[in-house]
């Protein structure tokens, strides 16, 4: 389905009109966002037998029975229906960065939809994962489908792609600025002032639509000093580094989840049931465990607990999450990391009080520094969290210390992990994908495109004699001999040819290359690598590997050219020239 014809060629005209649509984009994004958490509660309240005005993780007790049966019967549910789902629509769906990087920009949007039925029912039932991912993922597909209904341009699809993810996260948290940098730096993978301006009016808009609906569940205005000291910032870079080291622990802890249960054989349908059941186990002793934390959050904030509980606490949820993720739920870690983040703030700041009542720092400051630099180290995105200390409190001394943390949880992860926690489970795949930076369009320059169809040819057997006869010197650069079956043989140069004076030798005798071959479905850096490789200016592109029929032909010059082009071209969308 498109666009009428008129609509279209405006969007693709104007750019003010690019930016009506980020608008409808924000308006759609925020009722989804409004709607998955409202439908999630009302999963919380039936359950767990919560009120309305109750937050399941904030919950000081629940009925044991209950506790244990939802998350393992939801899990084995959630499991059936996967496998159900599986069977009928086996391809993967993939997510906001994943298609800005490799697809540009386009996404399914009825594959969005069973990931958002699969993330509610993972976090309604108690699983420990977040519903940002499930807001992200519908908000960017909605706006991939509006982009290609309208058939913009690569570019700007991928700049919907992420007006789709900033609304989303504006709107999950009532904070425009933290959902215009988490879509610049998470999906769009860069920031121009041409792109700000749609991007930034979906994330007020899906703001404003949260608001008016009902507002986020997102609710945190800690009291925070105006002032912090000089020297306090020597432990808050030290908790920056905690917070990387924690993250990676949780990275790895999921990657270790999973493949436990790979070697158990137990079968993948019933993996979120056993993992729905070791988490029912762990919230009986606090139900801080369940779902994403968001009302656990803010009883982080307001009371002051004993370091050996937050320690505690700390430890449970860590391993609720890798179970939550590593056994099969769907959803993200994106709140759990920030929760887990006060409380390893909150933790870092009762064992410095122990240490040194003289440069106690106060726990507020600590939960919110821990809180940003967790996040930093697993989702990524360091502005994205200094954004949101800054919306969350106001207070522009806390937002400077909380950057100061995140450059140090960032620096820390890259230099000794390298992955955020989407970046990192692609990585698991096989994709060499570290920022949503479209690569997408090197693989979309096969060689198969490039090759040059036209080429002249010799039988490998013909006398070197009559192949002087038949190709006088200035008819062309190069020919291709082949075998009695047609297949390659090799590269005739030939001058070369014209050079040898033993008339009596073959054109298999002098041939090159004739074990290298290109494939028309490489890429133009596995045919560069090619070329350096063989040291040659030309090579052939042949069928495939056994049959080994010559289908075209591919010069490094022109192949060189292309790159550079295409780089060239990409350079000048980044910069928005």
């Amino acid at each position: 389905m498109h666009a009428p014809q008129v609509l279209r060629a405006l969007v693709r005209a104007d750019e003010m009109w690019l930016v009506v649509l980020a608008a409808f984009v924000g308006c759609a994004t925020g009722i989804s966002v409004w709607l998955m958490t409202a439908t999630t509660q009302l999963i919380h309240e039936t359950l767990f037998l919560i009120g309305p005005a109750d937050r399941l993780s904030a919950m000081a007790s629940l009925n044991p029975f209950r506790t244990v049966l939802v998350p393992a019967l939801g899990g084995l549910v959630l499991g059936l229906v996967t496998l159900g789902i599986t069977r009928l629509r086996p391809r993967r769906t993939v997510d906001p960065i994943e298609a800005n990087a490799l697809f540009g920009g386009r996404m399914s949007l009825s594959g969005s939809l069973i990931v958002v039925v699969q993330t509610i029912m993972s976090n309604g039932v108690g699983a420990s994962v977040g519903l940002e991912a499930g807001y992200t993922q519908i908000g960017s597909a909605i706006s991939s489908r509006w982009g290609h209904a309208f058939r913009v341009r690569r570019n700007d699809l991928r700049l919907l792609v992420g007006c789709g993810a900033a609304a989303a996260i504006a709107g999950a948290f009532n904070a425009p600025l933290t959902g215009a940098f988490y879509a610049f730096e998470l999906v769009i993978g860069t920031y121009t002032l041409v792109s700000f301006a749609p991007v930034a009016v979906a994330a007020l808009v899906s703001q404003a639509v949260v608001q008016a609906l009902g507002g986020s569940i997102f609710d945190l205005a800690p009291q925070v000093p105006g002032h912090i000291d000089a020297l306090d910032y020597i432990p808050i870079l030290a908790l920056g580094m905690l917070c990387a080291l924690l993250g990676i622990s949780i990275m790895r802890g999921v990657t270790i989840t999973e493949e436990l249960f790979r070697k158990s054989g137990v079968p993948i349908w019933l993996r979120p049931g056993i993992g729905g059941l070791a988490i029912g186990t762990l919230a009986l002793v606090t139900p801080a465990v369940l779902s994403s934390g968001h009302g656990a959050l803010g009883v982080t904030f307001e009371h002051h607990d004993p370091l050996h509980l937050v320690v505690l606490l700390v430890v449970l949820k860590a391993t609720a999450s890798a179970i939550s993720i590593g056994s099969g739920f769907r959803g993200g870690l994106f709140f759990a990391s920030l929760f887990l983040g006060a409380l390893l703030g909150k933790a870092f700041a009762g064992a410095l009080a122990i240490v040194s009542a003289q440069h106690a720092i106060p726990q507020e400051v600590c939960a919110l520094v821990g809180m940003s630099g967790l996040a930093v180290a697993i989702i990524g995105g360091p502005l994205t969290m200094g954004f949101l200390a800054l919306e969350a409190t106001g207070s522009l001394p806390m937002t400077v210390a909380v950057l100061a943390a995140c450059v140090v949880s960032s620096l820390t992860v890259r230099r000794t992990f390298g992955y955020s926690f989407a970046t990192w489970r692609f990585h698991l795949r096989g994709e060499a994908i570290r920022s949503a930076v479209d690569i997408g369009w090197m693989r979309n320059l096969t060689v198969g495109r490039m090759m040059r169809r036209e080429m002249r040819t010799v039988r490998a057997d013909t006398p070197l004699s009559a192949f002087k006869r038949d190709f006088p010197l200035g008819a062309t650069q190069r020919v291709i001999a082949l075998d009695e079956d047609d297949r390659y043989a090799g590269i005739v140069q030939l001058p070369e040819a014209h050079a040898d004076a033993d008339d009596d030798h073959r054109v298999r005798d002098i041939v090159h290359y004739a074990e290298t071959v290109l494939l028309p479905q490489m890429t133009i850096k596995e045919a560069v690598a090619m070329f350096e490789n063989a040291e040659s200016d030309a090579l052939i592109v042949v069928d495939n590997a056994t049959d080994r029929h010559v289908i075209g032909l591919l010069t490094e010059q022109y192949a060189l050219r292309r790159y550079s082009d295409e780089l060239d071209r990409r350079r000048r969308e980044l910069s928005g020239e």
